[in-house]
């Protein structure tokens, strides 16, 4: 059996989006971009420093010169570029908290501009979602902020800027993620909200990224009875296509979520997820970040095309998928040269970011701590860390300890997580002022009963939230809104006076 354009095997390659291990493409994926695979996805086990990303993506480009490079690049808490400095701009929430839509255009553009002089043509971002529970577990700062309209316009925003900076943006995680404390990297989120809330709050970012001409929506592994009460919405047709397609008016490429991820793999199984995600509207199968070799990819392929043969996925409905991915190539192969020269990203990172950081610092001071700031001395960081979530990933480095000795010679800092907290958290500050350093504090009950311990034993000490600042306590405290390094930075500039 022949498809129009190529093999069955090409076409099923063609909707792939595999990801791999290495700093260098492996044998198989020059292979296969030679028979007929269209796309693949870095991640940060693929990124050392420019100079390797630039050459890895020209080595895709000599097998293939229109594939499509896909990252997971948002620029905040979750940095694939960065990854082994932690992001020099600020994320979503951070954009959202200063709500200038010029500066988010700005920075995206900026970021676009980086992306593209290193060969990547398609970035999954910018998160959509409204994080309006603040519970959480997967969302948080990834958002731009829990307000529809406010997420709508920095959702456009930053749509505008990444593809004016060159590369295809991505929003997700349709039709939103952000009404939920399930991870669904673990298991199936449910959002139980009606239509009429959908429409007003999920919904609203998604229709912007569509009005800004955003090249790519990414599925969300959710549960949305009032959409569909049987299936997620990753192989949903009334959500991918009555929804979407009809109702939105979306006519570019509709990407996965990971097609591993336990939300779907554990109830459909892996390659069934892929091929019934495809019969329901997707175009592009990402797959990698946990099965990154060759037999996983080909086990989706062949299944794909095992699909066809039986009559269970139409062949139009491959070939349409496949083409959709090929003007999404053409898409990236115009903007690629439409772009200026720019030298690739330095290890310093972008300036425009720390400027944005520093607008976003927010400090909330009760009247003991009118004179709390700035530090005039060496001060002891404690920082409490929470386990991290798969998205942001174990690589990433945080906290605020070193860039504030960088300012305030003779700083110390202390680390604890949840089982090694001890009484009282500021032992060891020895006549020095401290800083308490949290993540979500709101979220975590040993936290924040390590924090009223701390602020017990010290109560001048400054606390700084690096996540949501659902909770404000302390009689000073400052709010990042992220774990970026360019947050960290700006947060130890403030306490220092600089």
């Amino acid at each position: 059996m022949s498809a129009p354009g190529g093999s069955l095997a090409a076409l099923a390659a063609a909707v792939l989006q595999p990801g791999f291990v290495g700093t260098t493409p492996p044998p198989w994926v020059c292979r296969w971009l030679g028979e007929g695979l269209g796309s693949v996805v870095l991640f940060a086990r693929n990124v050392v420093h420019p100079e390797q990303v630039a050459a890895l993506t020209a080595t895709l480009r000599a097998e293939r010169p229109d594939v499509v490079v896909a990252i997971d690049e948002e620029a905040g808490d979750v940095t694939r570029i960065e990854s082994a400095r932690g992001s020099s701009r600020p994320g979503n929430f951070a954009l959202g908290a200063v709500d200038d839509p010029a500066l988010t255009e700005e920075v995206a553009r900026d970021l676009g501009a980086d992306l593209a002089a290193l060969g990547v043509t398609l970035n999954y971002a910018p998160d959509a979602d409204v994080n309006s529970n603040p519970g959480n577990p997967v969302i948080g700062v990834r958002a731009f902020g829990a307000e529809p309209a406010l997420v709508a316009r920095h959702t456009a925003a930053w749509v505008r800027g990444l593809q004016a900076g060159g590369v295809a943006a991505c929003a997700k995680h349709f039709p939103g993620h952000g009404d939920t404390k399930v991870d669904s990297h673990h298991d199936l989120p449910l959002i139980t909200a009606d239509r009429a809330r959908l429409d007003a709050v999920e919904l609203a970012p998604f229709r912007a990224a569509v009005a800004a001409g955003v090249q790519a929506v990414m599925t969300g592994h959710l549960l949305v009875p009032a959409l569909d009460p049987a299936l997620p919405a990753t192989l949903s047709s009334r959500i991918l296509g009555g929804l979407l397609r009809d109702e939105l008016g979306f006519s570019g490429v509709v990407v996965t979520d990971a097609v591993e991820m336990r939300a779907v793999a554990d109830r459909y199984g892996f390659a069934a997820t892929a091929v019934r995600a495809l019969a329901a509207g997707a175009d592009a199968i990402c797959v990698g970040g946990e099965r990154a070799d060759e037999d996983s990819a080909r086990l989706l392929r062949d299944a794909i095309v095992a699909a066809v043969v039986a009559g269970d996925l139409p062949e139009e409905r491959l070939t349409e998928a496949a083409k959709r991915v090929g003007q999404l190539a053409a898409w990236t192969v115009a903007a690629r040269a439409e772009q200026p020269p720019r030298p690739r990203p330095s290890a310093a990172g972008s300036a425009v970011g720390l400027a944005a950081a520093r607008r976003a610092l927010r400090v909330t001071t009760a009247p003991a701590g009118l004179d709390a700031l700035p530090l005039t001395g060496p001060a002891h960081v404690v920082e409490f860390e929470p386990p991290r979530n798969i998205a942001i990933g174990p690589e990433t480095p945080w906290g605020l300890a070193a860039p504030l000795a960088d300012v305030l010679a003779g700083t110390t800092g202390v680390r604890y997580a949840e089982a090694d907290v001890p009484a009282d958290p500021t032992a060891g500050a020895a006549g020095r002022r401290v800083v308490l350093v949290v993540r979500d504090l709101h979220r975590h009950d040993w936290m924040r009963a390590a924090v009223a311990r701390a602020l017990a034993a010290r109560p001048d000490a400054v606390v700084v939230e690096l996540g949501v600042p659902e909770l404000v306590t302390g009689a000073v405290h400052v709010a990042t809104h992220g774990a970026t390094r360019a947050a960290a930075h700006a947060a130890a500039g403030l306490l220092a006076g600089r």
